[in-house]
């Protein structure tokens, strides 16, 4: 799985899309190409002139000039470029709609994060994001499977969503406390009810599993001895079988055990962005509970951590969505800084009562990964699809540090 490293290329790669997103064209005006690392530039040129001139026989006068100026704008970018970049190219162009009568003309140019597998060539009204937004869908699926005697979950682990999928109960009766034959009898029709239980617990499993062909292995979690009869009886599928990675202990054999099975079965999943993520959220936790002024959250006292070159880690969630800006008075050169949500104006001036003009604008996210940045400090992007991610988003506002040292806050 990624480093800390590719986990801010990701984030900053899913705000790219987000923008786009947002685009529209007043017609099929907005052009996307995607270029595969192997295809020949000259190539590409001689198609999009090809395409220019068929852009003539368009009959609206403003659509025709749209699309042929962002035809133009493609072929000038793609001058600087005598091959692809290793994982090739996407260009997005277009005359965008601002609202009302009111547009302007974009290009972007953007490098994907993972290689473009064929070349596309589409003009509509909005860009076609879909081949990036495959690239940041999870590609590691583990099975799960917790259970006891009495019931059974069945569950996948998809990047970092616990998905329950099947539950079972047994109807296995309890031990038979009489003795004599009576009492062996009883005891062989409830191993063969065991078996039987064990059975259906594999046949869930194998539905669900093997329709998974990305699967990376399975985790089976339950007391003992439960969780090593069922996996020296083979139970799945003989493909599966060789994809077990281990048996876990697991108090619980429902959703929450699932959870747990997950916890206790860190060692194999390390590689997971999901226990990596979960790991940086407890230390933070953790050094919070302790009292040991070695760790912090909120914008404010981060920022100011951050630039005494305090913080060793710092986690920010990716639902962060918060713009630092600027606003300075014309009039009297008053200058206000302040952090803001979605879509906010200028304001009107606290000292002469003017219109006062935005100087600046940056994401948050980007300032403080750029403050980081000057300090060696690790970076953690925390997804809000786990609990503990939740909770980082949900009460500390999405911004924390661990700290290399306590500092004085106030």
């Amino acid at each position: 799985m990624s480093d800390p490293i590719e986990s801010i290329k990701r984030y900053e790669f899913k705000r790219v899309i987000e923008n786009l997103e947002g685009k529209k064209g007043q017609a099929t005006e907005l052009i996307t190409i995607y270029i595969p690392p192997d295809k020949q530039i000259s190539d590409v040129t001689s198609q999009l002139r090809d395409e220019y001139g068929q852009a003539s026989n368009i009959k609206s006068k403003s659509t025709r000039t749209n699309v042929q100026s962002a035809l133009s704008s493609i072929m000038s970018r793609l001058k600087y470029y005598r091959f692809p970049p290793s994982k090739g190219l996407v260009i997005f162009t277009g005359t965008i709609s601002l609202g009302g009568d009111k547009t302007t003309m974009e290009t972007l140019v953007v490098e994907p994060i993972e290689p473009i597998k064929s070349y596309q060539y589409r003009c509509d009204s909005t860009f076609n994001l879909e081949p990036l937004k495959e690239m940041l869908k999870e590609k590691d699926v583990f099975g799960l499977v917790v259970l006891d005697r009495n019931e059974a979950t069945v569950g996948i682990l998809d990047g970092k969503r616990i998905e329950p999928t099947k539950h079972l109960t047994s109807g296995v009766p309890g031990k038979h406390t009489k003795g004599g034959q009576s009492q062996r009898r009883f005891e062989r029709l409830r191993l063969i009810a065991i078996h039987e239980f064990y059975k259906r617990i594999g046949e869930a499993a194998n539905n669900e599993f093997l329709q998974h062909p990305e699967l990376k292995g399975v985790l089976i979690g339950g007391p003992s001895p439960t969780k090593e009869e069922f996996v020296d009886g083979e139970y799945l599928h003989h493909e599966l079988q060789q994809q077990i990675l281990g048996a876990f202990d697991a108090s619980y054999t429902d959703e929450f055990g699932l959870s747990e099975l997950v916890e206790n079965g860190a060692e194999v999943l390390q590689e997971l962005d999901l226990m990596r993520e979960k790991n940086a959220v407890e230390r933070f936790l953790k050094e919070l509970v302790h009292d040991s002024n070695k760790a912090t959250y909120g914008e404010k006292h981060v920022r100011k951590a951050l630039q005494l070159g305090a913080v060793d880690t710092l986690l920010l969630s990716e639902a962060l969505r918060i713009q630092r800006v600027t606003n300075s008075c014309p009039l009297c050169g008053f200058t206000l800084e302040e952090t803001i949500r979605g879509m906010k104006g200028a304001g009107v001036c606290p000292k002469c009562e003017g219109s006062m003009e935005r100087v600046h604008e940056e994401d948050v996210v980007d300032e403080l990964i750029r403050r980081a940045g000057d300090t060696g400090t690790a970076v953690e992007f925390i997804s809000t699809d786990f609990n503990e991610g939740e909770q980082l988003m949900r009460a500390f506002g999405g911004i924390a540090a661990i700290l290399r040292f306590a500092i004085d806050e106030h």
